[in-house]
Parts: structure tokens; sequence; C-alpha cells
């Protein structure tokens, strides 16, 4: 089982800032992909980052050139840095892990998603 835990969410005036954090834990083998994730109210989840283990990375249309998003290994954490909010990023933001885990006898595959934090930008 991998377990992930999302913190750094909060209310910020438009134009500010936010670092959202998401630490996996559990029995973890190797961790392919980490993501963020957000969904708004009314509509659905949608994809905001990704980055994969060989480094690529993949945004939304919408925050390209204000978010980052980056990884430290060691720890198993990934970080969503994001600048010059505005109101429509608010939403619950998740974040999702793929790879491999360890289960008695050998690995399987998991997918994982975390509680999710919520974002709030004021106008």
């Amino acid at each position: 089982q991998v377990q992930l835990v999302e913190s750094g969410g909060g209310l910020v005036q438009a134009g500010g800032s936010l670092r959202l954090s998401c630490a996996a834990s559990g029995s973890i083998f190797s961790i392919n992909t980490m993501a963020w994730y957000r969904q708004a109210p009314g509509k659905q989840r949608e994809l905001v980052a990704r980055l994969t283990s060989g480094g690529s990375t993949n945004y939304a249309d919408s925050v390209k050139g204000r978010f980052t998003i980056s990884r430290d290994n060691a720890k198993n954490t990934v970080y969503l840095q994001m600048i010059s909010l505005k109101p429509e990023d608010t939403a619950v933001y998740y974040c999702y892990a793929g790879g491999s885990c360890w289960i008695p006898g050998g690995l399987r595959d998991f997918a994982s998603w975390g509680q999710g934090t919520q974002v709030t930008v004021s106008s």
C-alpha cells in the first residue's frame, strides 16, 4: 500500500503564490509518475502537471509559465510551485503517484491519490 499526504493549500490573493507538497509513503519500490490534478466545483478533475521518473513534464495550458512541478526522489515527495495565481485556479488539488510497490511474494503496480488540499484564490 502507498499513501499520499498533501499539504500547503490555503487562501491567497490573486497574484500571490503557494507551494503544494505531497509525500508518498509505504512499501514503495519505485515511483514512475507523480502528478497534480485539480477539481473545481461543478467541473471534472483535470490534470495540472505531471512529472515522470525520467524528468519529462506536462502542464495544462492554463498553468504553463505559472506553475512548476518538481520532485525530491530521496523523500518520495512532489511539489507544485504556483505563482501569479488567479481566481480560476481555485479548486481542490489532488496528488497522484503511480509505480510499483512491494507485496508478499513480489511487486505489484499501484496508483494512489491523496486526500486533496483546498486552494482558494480571491480576487
